[in-house]
């Protein structure tokens, strides 16, 4: 097993690099085939998430593996390598099987925990599967990865770690009220008809909203996914389907809107969600106010202010009225000529240029002098904060789920809108504890990998156990063609008899050393038994290698009839 991955997610990178590097279908596509035909790679498997994009391949050679999906996926996310390659990981072998197995069980989600990964691994190896790109290995693997995942929500209660990416979105929307009691009666726009959006519709049907409007690209989906909220047994929801030239429209009813498409665009634009708002409320929202510029106050020292030529917004903090800490560090030039002008002088130009320790020392008591006569070093005060005016509650609230963003971010600065995209997600969840269950799904995950490293171990020498036993058989039948001709006149019965016999002790001789070897080769560096068996038997390599092609050829025909 020469197992490798190479990927980013929301644990390496930014959201802004994530929403620039996430691949169309189209692009995964693409991704996959320019995988397999690269030297390096047997197989391959691209799993794309909001919050992830993994490359898994087969390699024969792992730095030439690295280097080649590294550029690929570069190449197919549109940015560049240089500047891609910061946030890209690498996993191989076992660590590339625990990282599957821990991201199935929601471990390394953005909210702790969550089952949708579940449903985008079963997608990701259909698509592989539909291309033919995943081979014995990759079938293996997220098809036990699929198993490690259910296993780990069935036998503990991961499930309380965190939430789904949807509930947990919804609760920040919600800011610490139940998800049910806010969204009770309100009117709901969901936009896109894919898994995610699909569940966010089916979750505010459940939490209680009076009417979802589904809408989407594709018409007969949304038509599709409103007939099944509307016939929910579970649900008492409004539901209908109507085209994204409705959008518009709906967002001077809604009260809600989730979006997540597979757009690589934005969906709703700043200024499409200040036009909805202003229908409903009848003014059109402000936008959030810039950060005051500070300005300083008029000077309140005695004397003339006017030019002062000491910055005090340069000055380290602890400035004080005598001028202690405004002269400390000043440099002389600046010092001379705020001195000259305390005193109502000029600065004489001719020895502006002098430097060092005597001149700055001069300076020094020339300026306290003048403090003495002055009374103090003229200050200028930084003006007050002036607080900013109260948000009004929002009449509007967006939660954007894809990547890359659908909801223009600029909408964060809308008055009278709260947005909760996948950047706040982020930022909300870094802190989010951690459920005592965490520990031992993380044993599950530990034990699953240890078993699938023996599996494909083990399976690693099944060729070559069965090339011995086939040699077997042939010299077994060689054998008994031999008798035959020296016994011609051996009946049925007795040839039977003798055949089975001989057959016995090849069985029984062979048995134990076939056994132990599979044994051996599934521990940890059992590698190196196929090898020993087929140079102690003369095994011919390419008889193992016929075994391994007919396996494969019998296991692509079963992964042809569908998926598991």
């Amino acid at each position: 097993m020469s197992l490798l991955v190479v990927g980013l997610s929301h644990r390496s990178a930014p959201v802004s690099v994530l929403e620039r590097a996430s691949l169309s279908v189209d692009a995964q596509v693409k991704l996959l085939q320019d995988t397999v035909a690269a030297e390096p790679a047997a197989e391959a498997a691209v799993l794309a998430t909001c919050n992830r994009i993994e490359l898994y391949a087969d390699v024969d050679k792992f730095h030439a593996g690295v280097a080649e999906l590294s550029t690929l996926l570069a190449q197919h996310s549109g940015v560049g390598l240089e500047e891609l390659t910061p946030y890209l990981y690498v996993h191989y072998e076992d660590r590339a099987v625990h990282h599957l197995f821990s991201v199935a069980c929601g471990l390394d989600s953005m909210v702790v925990g969550e089952g949708q990964i579940l449903g985008q691994i079963k997608d990701a190896l259909a698509r592989a599967q539909e291309l033919h790109t995943a081979g014995r290995l990759l079938n293996d693997l997220f098809q036990q990865a699929l198993r490690v995942g259910k296993r780990a929500h069935s036998e503990t209660g991961i499930d309380r770690a965190g939430q789904s990416l949807v509930t947990f979105g919804l609760e920040q929307l919600a800011v610490g009220a139940p998800v049910e009691a806010w969204a009770r009666g309100k009117k709901a726009l969901v936009i896109g008809a894919g898994s995610m959006s699909s569940l966010a519709a089916a979750t505010l049907a459940r939490a209680g909203v009076g009417e979802i409007v589904i809408a989407n690209r594709t018409p007969e989906r949304a038509e599709r996914l409103a007939q099944i909220l509307g016939e929910g047994d579970d649900t008492d929801v409004l539901a209908r389907a109507v085209p994204m030239g409705s959008v518009p429209f709906e967002l001077t009813r809604a009260d809600v809107v989730v979006s997540c498409t597979g757009a690589t665009g934005l969906v709703l634009t700043a200024d499409a969600i200040a036009a909805g708002v202003e229908e409903r409320v009848g003014e059109r929202p402000a936008v959030g106010a810039a950060p005051v510029e500070e300005a300083p106050l008029p000077p309140t020292s005695v004397g003339a202010e006017e030019g002062c030529p000491l910055d005090l917004s340069a000055v380290r903090p602890g400035f004080s009225v005598m001028g202690e800490a405004a002269v400390a560090g000043m440099d002389a030039a600046t010092l001379e000529q705020h001195a000259a002008w305390a005193a109502g002088t000029t600065v004489d130009r001719g020895r502006t240029g002098r430097s060092g320790p005597e001149t700055d020392a001069e300076l020094i008591g020339a300026l306290a002098a003048t403090v003495s006569t002055v009374g103090r070093i003229p200050e200028r005060r930084r003006p007050e904060p002036v607080a900013e005016p109260p948000r009004p509650e929002p009449v509007l609230f967006l939660l954007d789920l894809a990547m890359p963003r659908d909801i223009d971010a600029a909408a964060h600065r809308l008055a009278g809108v709260r947005l909760v995209d996948i950047e706040s997600l982020a930022e909300a969840s870094a802190d989010a504890p951690m459920a005592a269950d965490v520990d031992q799904v993380r044993r599950i995950v530990s034990d699953e990998v240890a078993a699938f490293g023996a599996a494909q171990r083990a399976a690693h020498i099944t060729p070559t156990v069965v090339a011995l036993r086939t040699m077997a058989a042939d010299v077994v039948a060689g054998e008994i063609a031999r008798l035959e001709g020296r016994l011609p006149g051996l009946d049925d019965k007795h040839r039977a008899e003798i055949t089975q016999t001989v057959r016995r002790v090849v069985d029984k001789l062979l048995h134990a050393p076939t056994v132990r070897v599979k044994q051996l080769a599934a521990e940890p560096g059992g590698a190196g038994y196929a090898d020993a068996l087929r140079t102690l038997f003369d095994l011919d390599p390419e008889t193992v290698a016929s075994v391994s092609r007919a396996e494969e050829s019998t296991e692509k025909n079963a992964r042809n009839r569908g998926p598991a």
